[in-house]
């Protein structure tokens, strides 16, 4: 049998490499899926079955404003950012995702209507994938899938509404003060141009008080 090279290894040696890495992304999103609602083996064996591996380079646009959202994504590798654009023109970013979570528009993938957002990746990203139709089938299938999912949904809608909180009643420093107790390795992560949009803040503020806000 003749092997090939590809990269300086056999296809064979190739082919391990990719179902390794299959089984560690399906192992992190069980780890995941688990803290949210756990699976039975069977559940867990045909919810397994609808994910499949998805890479892309930074500044991939995954999702475009007027479309509908195909699919869910868990974050395996990278960051990406949900954003707006204001009747200005101007971006606005509405959320980051990151491992090990779910990514996606997910308003336009749970309703299948047109998305109002824009998805990107800020770096390369490595994802596991599916679609709404498949996502579906199991839901309607299994109803231990559909609690998760639900469970899942209920979690990042509460996660929005603290957000709104926050940039309704806090002040710019009580923001960023917020973001590095929740998120202090975002810093390094993302360019501050964007988390500076997120707190609805200008560059300039951000700047100042990344120099003078000590946590």
């Amino acid at each position: 049998m003749t092997h090939f090279k590809i990269n300086g290894r056999t296809n064979s040696e190739q082919l391990t490499l990719i179902n390794n890495s299959l089984q560690l992304s399906t192992a992190l999103l069980k780890t995941f899926v688990t803290a949210i609602s756990p699976l039975t083996k069977e559940e867990w064996d045909a919810f397994e079955t609808i994910w499949q591996p998805f890479t892309c380079k930074r500044k991939t646009l995954l999702t475009t404003a007027g479309e509908s959202e195909r699919y869910l994504y868990f974050v395996i590798e990278g960051v990406q950012r949900g954003y707006a654009i204001t009747s200005r023109g101007e971006e606005a970013t509405i959320v980051f995702t990151y491992p090990y979570s779910f990514s996606g528009v997910a308003d336009a993938f749970l309703t299948q209507t047109p998305s109002a957002y824009f998805l990107e990746t800020l770096t390369s990203s490595e994802f596991l994938r599916t679609t709404h139709q498949r996502l579906e089938v199991l839901m309607f299938q299994y109803p231990a899938i559909q609690t998760m999912i639900l469970k899942a949904t209920a979690w990042a809608f509460k996660g929005v509404l603290e957000r709104n909180v926050e940039l309704q009643v806090l002040s710019a420093e009580e923001k960023f003060r917020k973001l590095l107790t929740r998120s202090p390795q975002v810093l390094n992560l993302i360019p501050h141009k964007y988390l500076a949009s997120y707190l609805g803040m200008d560059a300039t503020t951000f700047s100042k008080l990344l120099s003078s806000v000590r946590i």
